[in-house]
């Protein structure tokens, strides 16, 4: 496995299923590999708020046998004072093993890395990309279709900002499957990566209407609309509760279809779904123990 992991795009298929394949013998029995990391500790700068990326990359760590060091809210941290991201994470790289890393900034990732000698995971950057979440993502898919190939998957929502999707996009033209975007006008893919798919030989499928496609879909993949990303409130309110996923909207769903969502999710899923056999997004976010300690155990062994 490489030293950082930043983005999608440069992943082959063969780093992914090998995270993927080492995720499942983890998850199988999980207590063979308490302690494999023992003593390393893993430092999580988070410049944006988070909830089950911060707390599922701490899990991984703590049963690898490590442990986590934190600079705590951005407001009690230096960072207050004026202090650089490049500064911090250069200091912060003299006490751990490895940084995890979450900024509003597309891009604040790769610079981080660049002033480091230690892995760099991308934990979110901004609009741009959140590497591991496409890889539990996939883990997920994988363990409900037994395949990632041949599939027909619906990503739906905030296709501009959501750097869920632009993740998942990337890793997607890796394998054999059609993706299907769904969303708003003003919210589609953003045009670079649109290219960078069709440069990739990759066709990009774009739907404003959920209908369209729904009986054809393997996987739709829900996301929120991106309220922090929009420069402006007035345009978020028009595109606000555009998509919502209810019983109704599911009536000519197929019935092996599996409803994915990142989180966290407002009113775009509602809660009637939650105990369908279509929902499986807790089930995603557990996945991100195993799939997390199987990246962590991977790059601090190289």
């Amino acid at each position: 496995m490489r030293e950082c992991l930043i983005t999608t795009k440069g992943l082959t298929r063969e780093e992914i299923v090998e995270v993927l394949d080492y995720a499942a013998k983890i998850e199988k029995n999980p207590s063979s590999y308490y302690g494999n990391q023992s003593g390393k500790i893993i430092g999580l700068l988070f410049y944006e708020p988070s909830t089950r990326t911060r707390m599922s990359f701490e899990t991984a760590i703590k049963r690898l046998g490590g442990d986590t060091i934190s600079m705590g809210s951005v407001e009690m941290s230096s960072v207050a004072k004026g202090e650089s991201l490049a500064d911090t994470i250069r200091v912060v790289a003299g006490y751990a093993d490895a940084i995890v890393l979450r900024h509003p900034k597309e891009g604040a990732a790769k610079m981080a890395s660049g002033f480091i000698d230690i892995p760099l995971i991308n934990a979110g950057d901004g609009a741009g990309q959140h590497p591991t979440q496409t890889l539990l993502d996939l883990y997920t898919i994988r363990k409900s279709a037994e395949k990632l190939d041949g599939l027909n998957i619906g990503v739906m929502g905030d296709l501009k900002y959501g750097r869920t999707v632009h993740s998942l996009s990337h890793a997607i033209t890796k394998f054999d499957s059609r993706l299907n975007f769904i969303s708003p006008e003003g919210l589609q893919l953003p045009d670079n990566v649109k290219y960078d798919l069709e440069r990739s030989g990759s066709e990009v499928h774009q739907y404003t209407n959920l209908d369209e496609i729904l009986s054809t879909l393997d996987i739709l993949y829900v996301t929120r609309i991106q309220r922090e990303r929009f420069p402006d409130e007035e345009e978020y309110r028009k595109v606000s509760g555009q998509y919502r996923i209810n019983n109704k909207t599911l009536e000519n769903a197929p019935k092996h279809l599996k409803i994915m969502h990142p989180l966290p999710r407002m009113d775009e899923i509602s809660p009637e779904i939650d105990g369908s056999d279509h929902a499986i997004y807790i089930e995603q976010s557990h996945n991100g123990v195993a799939v997390r300690m199987a990246l962590l155990d991977l790059m601090l062994k190289s």
